[in-house]
């Protein structure tokens, strides 16, 4: 028997993203994800986390957030959380390489395993998956399309000097 989930979407300048719970922990926030069958009623706890995860958003849309904290249970394998932790590392407007997350990972070889799980995140924003680049600097594959990856990314710049927020 599956764990029940309940979802809301967040609507974005990028398109509307599903967010689902399971009322313990964002389970997924996805692109042009279908809406499930969403069940009995939504419990309080469900509320909450969606009410959170949608102000997040709004936020780190508008700007005015950098990180989310929010609990988070993406389901995966083992090497799948492993890559999912060490996304969380990259901070806010920075990039890493597939390579470099490989290495971190323990598994150097492992470049194109990486680039798989990262295509297989299902947080997408809060795991942190956009900020993941080929070593030779271009920008690969995206599951949400490299439209958002390159409007992701360039949200995080850093601003001009001289053009920084007061």
């Amino acid at each position: 028997m599956s764990t029940p989930t309940w979802h809301s979407f967040v609507h974005t300048p990028l398109g509307p993203l599903r967010v689902t719970t399971d009322a313990l922990a964002i389970v997924e926030i996805a692109y042009d994800a279908p809406l499930a069958d969403p069940g009995s009623a939504v419990p309080a706890a469900a509320c909450a986390l969606l009410d959170a995860a949608r102000m997040q958003l709004d936020d780190y849309f508008a700007g005015r957030r950098t990180g989310f904290d929010l609990p988070l249970a993406p389901s995966g394998t083992p090497f799948q959380r492993s890559v999912w932790d060490a996304l969380c590392t990259v901070p806010y407007g920075e990039t890493a390489s597939y390579a470099r997350i490989a290495r971190q990972v323990g598994s150097p070889a492992a470049v194109r395993a990486v680039g798989a799980a990262n295509g297989r995140n299902p947080i997408a924003i809060v795991i942190p998956c956009h900020r993941i680049i080929g070593s030779n600097g271009t920008l690969t594959g995206y599951a949400g399309g490299l439209h958002r990856k390159r409007a992701l990314l360039a949200l995080e710049a850093p601003a001009p000097f001289g053009q920084q927020a007061a």
